[in-house]
């Protein structure tokens, strides 16, 4: 079996596109991969798809005439086709000769909490192909790698792809962690969209500047106050840029605690810390998927 975690962005959402140093946690949760070789001359991918433990996805793919033979959702299976042939492309040691192949994945999470079921997927397949991770997702689906790597290193990283990439392991493992809590907004947030509104703002190397800054300072704080001061300025800084509001302006005014959105706005999760009634506070708020620190990191 093959495994990786899942990830979450504590910062520089969209701006780490551009270079700016962002800082990425794995997630407990993440999604497995298991594949069987039938040497029968036939050059298929069977191919089950689980969600939780629970079949989503089936599909029956010829990898050397680059066809879906068949399937229950025809759009995933064109998807998954496309991966695979690029896996197929790529790699000098799968889908070579004439075998078969059974695989089975499945992913830990609910599909709608954006922890990486691409990003998940991709390392996996890399892992399997003895591919590059990094290629093949840029390939088939863009975005600025941090997932992968969070993949490959199971740690919490910082991550900068320009001027070149960097990937550093870092020890985050602050005294406050058991005050933060990780809010689920309910909704899949099509992080293509937000990032179609970044790209279409003029940037400076100012505004990379200011989001690399606050990630090295998020590693040096002491308390949860010095913490909570960054992710306000954090969302502050962003919220000015894309011209739209925060999620705690959105959702949670009256939260006497920070809100901060982690990777695309308006979806996916949110991270806040523990205040008296916190549950009922955001359970009133129609939020009833409420995870602690160690609930969802790794």
């Amino acid at each position: 079996m093959i495994f990786s975690h899942g990830k979450l962005l504590l910062t520089s959402e969209y701006v780490v596109l551009d270079g700016a140093l962002a800082l990425a946690l794995p997630t407990k949760w993440g999604q497995e991969f298991f594949v069987s070789e039938q040497f029968d001359g036939q050059s298929l991918i069977n191919w089950t798809a689980l969600h939780q433990g629970k079949s989503w996805l089936n599909a029956t793919i010829d990898y050397q005439n680059g066809t879906v033979v068949s399937t229950n959702i025809h759009d995933s299976a064109a998807f998954i086709l496309k991966v695979l042939m690029k896996v197929k492309e790529l790699s000098s040691n799968v889908l070579k000769e004439d075998s078969s192949y059974s695989i089975t994945t499945n992913l830990q999470f609910p599909a709608n909490f954006g922890l990486g079921s691409s990003s998940t997927l991709m390392n996996n397949l890399a892992q399997w192909a003895d591919i590059d991770a990094f290629e093949l997702n840029e390939a088939c689906l863009g975005g600025s790698g941090y997932d992968i790597a969070v993949a490959q290193e199971q740690s919490a990283i910082f991550y900068q792809n320009q001027p070149e990439r960097n990937v550093k392991k870092i020890d985050f493992d602050p005294s406050f962690k058991n005050d933060l809590i990780f809010i689920h907004l309910n909704q899949k947030q099509n992080s293509r969209e937000g990032i179609d509104l970044y790209r279409s703002k003029e940037k400076s190397s100012h505004l990379i500047e200011d989001f690399s800054t606050i990630t090295k300072q998020v590693l040096e704080v002491q308390t949860l106050e010095e913490f909570s001061d960054l992710m306000i300025l954090h969302e502050k800084k962003l919220s000015e840029f894309l011209g739209i509001e925060t999620t705690k302006e959105k959702y949670f005014e009256t939260s006497p605690s920070f809100v901060k959105s982690l990777g695309a706005w308006g979806g996916d999760f949110v991270m806040s810390s523990k205040f008296s009634g916190y549950q009922d506070y955001f359970l009133g708020k129609g939020f009833s998927s409420v995870f602690s620190y160690d609930d969802l990191i790794y």
